[in-house]
């Protein structure tokens, strides 16, 4: 560690505070404009990819039509022209699910109320069989009628005339048709916009509305007089006329014929007017394109089961619920067992959590955090949890009343009393919470007072209490710019003073021992002198007079004579007292000041931490070279020893017995030992952002993995660390091989290693494309392992040797995002995966890694395990609003009755499992500080173990079964899936929260 590197370690704590707002600020509109960015990306390849779908469907529509209406075959086979060119047009799926009509009908005008005059058209002898459709020649007559002046054609004018016994019943329709898009022009405008973006324009129609309307008009006519057979002589074809609005118009059926047009003049510029007034539609986003619009594939489902076609594949067996996300609809499937889905009853979950243990310790960029009581406790903190650890009987109680990340602490005079003040933090949308001091008794664990709600800003930064008048009174220094400086008298809840401190970020403060009036602070280029007078506190600044002046003061003590040392950036420790006047250096009126009288050379780099022991002599913790000091009360050292570098730099002592010690460090550890013995670790922790969690198959054991490159194995049962390993690469996610023997690490890069549990060794190093891994994952027998890639791919690899050797097997291609989750089935063929743009996609692994592209298909699969956040069975888990990144990760527990989610609000929930309704009841828990990034349930359901993000926490819940409510509900309302049935009694409870 050089010198720079010690330079910004000094500031860490001042300078991480000084612009959150902006910062913050920052964060989020670079991270809106990534989900945009990502959005608009997958919403294009959504529409591409729909388009395919569609392709691949006009063969199996023009089937269905030709079987159901064998007069739709000529339509089919016709090239329909736009705007009088010569330009084949080719016909949407709406534009051909209204193609359900008798051989014979009239062409009426879809413009106005009224059915126009019918004009002489030609009806077709056809015939047809199940591969293709011929159309007899027509006949020539001397006849021709010319067109009417035209903008389109639309696929009404295809259609033979029918014959006159059916033109009532058509009429009748019509206006029953006009009616019904008079009421319906919203969903219209919609339809006409989707076309006009996804597809080739073309002018809507009424056809499918006809469609709907069918078998009611068929009914009507066939009551009112009996069908007469088509004429076999054909009517002559007509001869187009010249308009100054259409161009020439190619001739349909080798232009041996044409259609005749019935619309007007007038109406044919308003059709051009009302196309004027859709071109602003074209312009909507990709978003608004599937939001506001059905699926190309809902739209095949819609014209193949209203056909009434036996063999329709989807929409017929069962039916599906739509859940939004940032305004895009994603379908789920019921599964065959639900009966009534509105009947379900979504209740809270049997189980609850209580938190069991705290994996960590924060003292990467917090001092003065750590502390021992006579109870044999050491008292210290991390995320939101302050953690009362018992160091010989190795227990641990924990303080909850905070709302978000502690940062400071102090202890009473009495040692019992405990002052813990947080920052400030963000509600979940975004708005600043308040800061607050909690004031609690550290044996029953019962909050006394709550000091300055309202009067914070940012956070707290610093607290101490008074010793001289047995701790009265706290002192408080806040996060805001001005780091403001307020005395408290804690008993009654008051404030007596405030006043600004500075600018500069402040480190420490602490009351005089022998005097309540006098305060000292330092910080980054200062160190000030409080004196409280009639209310109002005055401060001077400390004098360096010859001595170099350091950048940053870290810390200081006031010794057993009174006089105050402090630990600088220098590494030397410097001793103040009061000197009288200097009235030829400051004039006449000259007050007392505090200079420098003694510095002492105490450390290479900066001096992070100074203690007093009971004896008068006084310890000091430095920086880079890792040293702990031990000086005499005259500042002569006597021993020293050297903590080993895994554990960084010490960042604060805490005095035992006289001789042994407990050391905090800025790599997140707390060690316990003595200058005799040394000193061996009792706390431990990730110092970066976690994101991988795997827990093994059959042991009380789980494995972390995060941003600091270290990939660590816990044990659950003993809360201790089995072993750590450092990787070149940040891990991101992990899995155990369900023989229990290896464990796959996927790294930033692209790379993934499998380690051996028992050696550490790497014994596979595979890379797969060149950006992060996301998902690692086994199927349920071992045979197989999924790895999910930022690449938009899964790479799947058959695995041999006991999880020893990978041979690639395939790759599942066909995601428009990056892959976020990613589960098997229980027979290991299939994967149901989740990707950055909130899709849902199912793969066949055994035939080949194919996509299976009818996704009602999978709805009653059973999955091995259940961690993808989107799914029928844990839609219940998303709040309204929610935009798809509020939840980070979920796990289906062992036993399938309940579900734990993650999400981006520093919460754990615990809901029933399935959770397929909407504002389904949870219970939620508290503890984490940062976004919770992931979740598992131990082998055996025992207990739940969650991640922190930037809080580097890990939190151990204990999972346990309420009695009352296992009396009252003995089994969840909502069985597994395989058991799934309906419930009688729909009912709903509020969400319960749990301190």
């Amino acid at each position: 560690m050089d010198g720079s590197t010690n330079s910004l370690d000094d500031v860490s704590a001042g300078s991480s505070a000084e612009f959150p707002d902006r910062l913050s600020l920052m964060e989020v509109r670079l991270q809106a404009q990534e989900d945009e960015i990502t959005l608009l990306k997958s919403s294009l390849a959504d529409a591409l990819r729909k388009l395919r779908l569609h392709d691949q469907q006009i063969p199996l529509l023009k089937q269905q039509l030709i079987a159901v209406n064998p007069g739709a075959a000529r339509v089919l086979n016709q090239s329909f022209c736009i705007d009088g060119y010569s330009k084949p047009c080719r016909h949407s799926t709406s534009s051909l699910d209204g193609l359900h009509h008798p051989v014979n009908s009239h062409v009426l005008n879809s413009e106005n109320g009224e059915g126009s005059t019918a004009h002489s058209v030609p009806t077709v002898k056809s015939s047809t069989s199940e591969s293709s459709t011929q159309t007899d020649p027509w006949t020539p007559e001397p006849t021709r009628t010319p067109l009417a002046p035209s903008k389109s054609l639309c696929l009404e004018d295809a259609l033979p005339e029918g014959v006159s016994l059916m033109e009532e019943a058509l009429n009748k329709l019509h206006q029953e048709t006009q009616e019904e898009e008079s009421t319906n022009e919203e969903e219209r405008e919609k339809d006409r916009s989707w076309r006009s973006l996804v597809e080739d324009p073309i002018q809507p129609t009424t056809i499918r509305t006809l469609q709907q309307q069918h078998s009611k008009s068929s009914e009507e006519s066939q009551g009112s007089a009996p069908q007469t057979p088509t004429s076999s002589s054909p009517a002559p074809p007509k001869e187009p006329s010249s308009s100054p609005h259409s161009g020439p118009l190619s001739p349909i059926m080798e232009s041996e014929k044409t259609l005749v047009r019935r619309n007007s003049e007038k109406q044919s510029k308003d059709i051009q007017d009302k196309a004027k007034q859709r071109m602003p539609k074209k312009a909507a986003s990709s978003t608004n394109l599937l939001t506001r619009s059905p699926s190309l594939e809902g739209r095949a489902k819609d014209l193949l089961s209203n056909t009434g076609s036996q063999g329709s594949r989807r929409g017929t067996q069962g039916h599906s619920i739509k859940m939004f996300i940032r305004g895009r609809p994603i379908t789920m499937y019921v599964p065959s067992n639900i009966q009534n889905y509105d009947d379900l009853r979504m209740d809270l979950p049997s189980e609850k959590l209580d938190l069991d243990w705290v994996y960590g310790y924060r003292g990467r960029d917090c001092r003065g955090n750590l502390y021992m009581l006579p109870s044999g406790e050491a008292v210290y903190f991390i995320a939101c949890v302050v953690v009362l650890y018992h160091v010989a009987n190795r227990t641990q109680r924990h303080y909850r009343k905070h709302t978000d990340c502690v940062r400071c602490l102090a202890i009473h005079p009495d040692k019992v009393l405990i002052a813990s003040g947080q920052t400030a933090g963000v509600d979940k949308d975004g708005k600043p919470l308040q800061p607050f001091v909690h004031i609690w008794d550290s044996t029953t664990l019962v909050t006394l007072q709550q000091i300055g709600m309202g009067t914070f800003e940012r956070g707290v930064g610093s607290v101490a209490f008074s010793n001289a008048d047995a701790g009265a009174f706290l002192c408080v220094i806040d996060d805001s710019n001005e780091h403001m400086l307020s005395l408290w008298d804690w008993n009654k809840n008051t404030k007596v003073v405030e006043v600004k401190s500075t600018n500069e970020a402040v480190f420490a403060v602490e009351f005089n021992p022998a005097d309540t009036n006098n305060i000292i602070t330092c910080g980054k280029s200062h160190v000030y002198f409080w004196t409280l007078s009639a209310g109002t506190l005055t401060k001077k600044q400390g004098i360096f007079g010859k001595y170099k002046k350091p950048k940053f003061i870290m810390c200081f003590v006031f010794s057993l004579t009174g006089d105050v040392l402090t630990g600088d950036s220098e590494g030397n420790i410097l001793t103040w007292g009061k000197s009288a006047a200097d009235i030829k250096t400051l004039g006449k009126g000259a007050k007392e000041t505090f200079q420098i009288m003694k510095q002492t050379r105490a450390h290479e780099g900066s001096v992070f931490t100074l203690c007093v022991l009971q004896g008068g002599a006084l310890l000091s913790g430095g920086g880079k070279d890792r040293r702990i000091i031990r000086w005499s009360a005259d500042l002569a050292p006597e021993r020293e020893c050297e903590i080993p570098e895994k554990f960084g730099a010490v960042r604060t002592i805490a005095d035992v017995d006289g001789e042994e010690l407990l050391v905090g460090t800025t790599r997140n550890a707390i060690l316990r030992g003595s200058f005799s013995d040394g000193f061996v670790a009792i706390v431990q922790g990730h110092v970066d952002e976690m994101w991988g969690l795997a827990t093994h198959p059959f042991q009380n054991i789980f494995l972390t993995c995060g941003n600091d490159k270290q990939v660590c194995l816990w044990n659950a049962e003993e809360h201790t660390l089995g072993w750590c390993t450092t990787l070149e690469e940040s891990g991101l996610c992990a899995d155990f091989s369900p023989n229990g023997a290896v464990v796959s690490v996927g790294l930033w890069t692209g790379r993934w290693v499998v380690l051996d549990l028992q050696t550490r060794e790497v014994v596979s190093d595979l890379i797969d494309g060149n950006e992060q891994l996301s998902v690692m994952r086994y199927s349920p027998d071992g045979s197989f392992l999924a790895v999910g890639s930022h690449d938009n791919l899964i790479y799947i690899y058959s695995v041999t040797e006991g999880g020893r050797r990978y041979t690639r097997f395939g790759k599942c291609t066909g995601h428009s995002s990056f892959i976020t989750h990613l589960d098997w089935s229980k027979d290991g063929k299939y994967i149901m995966s989740n990707s950055g743009d909130y899709e849902i996609l199912y793969w066949d692994v055994a035939g080949g890694c194919k996509l299976l592209r009818n996704r009602y298909e999978s709805k009653d699969r059973e999955w091995a395990s259940y961690t993808c956040v989107l799914g029928f069975h844990v839609m219940g888990v998303w709040l309204e609003g929610s935009d798809g990144t509020d939840i980070n990760a979920l796990c289906r527990s062992h036993s399938e009755r309940i579900v734990a989610v993650a999400d981006d609000f520093c919460k754990v929930h615990l809901f029933q499992y399935p959770c397929p309704k909407p504002k389904a009841p949870s219970h939620r828990y508290e503890g984490h500080g940062s976004h919770v990034t992931n979740v598992r349930f131990t082998h055996c359901d025992s207990h739940l173990l969650s991640l922190g993000g930037k809080d580097t926490c890990i939190l151990q819940w204990r999972v346990k079964r309420s009695g009352a409510a296992e009396k009252e509900h003995p089994t969840s309302s909502l069985p597994p899936p395989t058991s799934l049935n309906s419930s009688s009694e729909p009912g709903k409870q509020k969400e319960k929260e749990m301190g």
